[in-house]
């Protein structure tokens, strides 16, 4: 009975990939072109290693991490990364269920939408028709995919087979809306997840082969959340070094950190360690675009050249690039990422702990930059060095992630990663606020 409309899956990645900071309820605007053909960002290694979802047994799990890594951990549960995915709570979902706010009016007067919880689980149901003459569509929300910090969207399994619910949670607008893609007045459960989706907001998930749709997975075994070795890489090895080297503390010549490991281990992949592009590989399998899967999702391992895995869209120099989908593209095209050797993601974002105000972020452009020789400098002073960013890293309108409400399209605002002057009038600039 409900009535859906066709949906490209790949496209559904580029827009939960929202949800992570994110990570919010929206719509792909009609009249976005089709992107252009993939071709690599980046080399690709001579004899790339294989690594499938048959060798599992080399990870461990955050639990393991957990044991040592306690500080780092206890920050991190609170992050976007690690929120990106989680199990459905009255905590972990944003939406409200209780009357009025728990009800989704559409464009179609016989059709809406109702979140309730029974008996400990979270549902969304369609409801179309007037009583007394109503029938409903229910499904269970499953999984929660989104941090809540701008949105979130909701999952369920249908036998060993994931789909997207057609209502999600946008946070600016504090209510409920429409799933990605969906037309107002639709309601469709048939949306299937795709592996490259789950790759972006889970742990690992192990797939099960199968024709188009192709999303079927184990539904055990599975790690919501961005997990540690996501960055880090498989972590068997470094375990059992430091295990070894905990027996027998008088054969190891290495000074142990604060939080009781290693803090130069060549059994683990610290990121900040390796060459610049192989640091953006890993940020880049996410925050670079879709692009073109080259091995199985959840294949990647952090050191390795990311082109073997994902073929990513490299954008021509003067093409039109929305402030949504391609992070790290928009970066490279910054005049301070081209002038320096070891600029990275990294170089502002600590993943460890939750983002700070993107003011407070200033700090580092001030590492290479004078307030003094800033345009504005006359005019706001020494409160220049306060907010270089939200000047230099507009916050914009995206015109791919739109979202149709009460007959109404609203475009998701995201910072531009693109470091430059850019030419709004000096009027529409606002003095930085002080940081509280």
């Amino acid at each position: 009975m409900p009535v859906g409309r066709v949906f490209n899956a790949t496209i559904l990645l580029a827009l939960l990939l929202i949800f992570r900071a994110s990570p919010s309820a929206l719509h792909l605007s009609p009249d976005q072109p089709p992107a252009p053909p993939a071709t690599s960002t980046r080399d690709r290694a001579q004899h790339p290693l294989p690594e499938t979802q048959a060798n599992r047994e080399n990870y461990v799990g955050d639990a393991t991490c957990r044991s040592c890594h306690a500080a780092i951990d206890q920050t991190y549960l609170r992050t976007g990364h690690h929120l990106t995915s989680q199990s459905p709570s009255e905590i972990s979902i944003s939406g409200k269920f209780t009357a009025p706010s728990n009800v989704l009016r559409t464009a179609d007067p016989n059709l809406h939408f109702v979140m309730a919880i029974r008996d400990g689980s979270f549902f969304q149901s369609a409801i179309f028709g007037q009583a007394p003459d109503e029938l409903a569509h229910t499904e269970r929300m499953d999984i929660v995919v989104g941090s809540g910090e701008r949105g979130q969207s909701y999952l369920y399994w249908r036998a060993d087979r994931l789909f997207q619910l057609p209502v999600s949670y946008w946070t600016p607008l504090e209510g409920w809306v429409n799933s990605p893609g969906y037309k107002d007045g639709t309601a469709d459960f048939t949306r299937p997840i795709d592996p490259r989706c789950l790759e972006c907001h889970a742990g690992y998930f192990a797939s099960i082969p199968s024709g188009p749709p192709e999303n079927r997975y184990q539904k055990t075994g599975f790690d919501l959340g961005i997990t540690c070795e996501r960055c880090h890489g498989p972590g068997r090895q470094h375990v059992a070094a430091e295990n070894a080297r905990a027996a027998h503390p008088q054969d190891s010549p290495h000074e142990t950190a604060a939080d009781k490991t290693i803090a130069a281990d060549s059994q683990i992949v610290n990121p900040k360690n390796l060459r610049r592009d192989r640091q953006v590989d890993v940020c880049a399998q996410c925050h670079g675009g879709l692009g073109e899967s080259r091995a199985p999702a959840f294949s990647f391992v952090p050191g390795r050249a990311l082109a073997d895995y994902v073929q990513l869209v490299l954008p021509a120099p003067d093409a039109k690039l929305d402030v949504h989908g391609n992070q790290v593209a928009l970066l490279e095209r910054s005049r301070c990422y081209q002038s320096s050797a070891k600029m990275s993601c990294t170089t502002c974002h600590e993943v460890h702990t939750t983002e700070r105000p993107a003011a407070a972020y200033s700090d580092r452009c001030l590492g290479c930059h004078k307030p003094e020789s800033c345009g504005l400098y006359p005019k706001l002073g020494a409160d220049i060095a306060k907010n270089c960013v939200d000047c230099h890293m507009q916050v914009q309108d995206s015109d791919v992630i739109v979202s149709n409400v009460a007959g109404k399209q609203v475009k998701m605002r995201i910072r531009n990663h693109w470091i430059k002057i850019y030419a709004a009038p000096l009027s529409t600039l606002q003095a930085p606020q002080r940081l509280r």
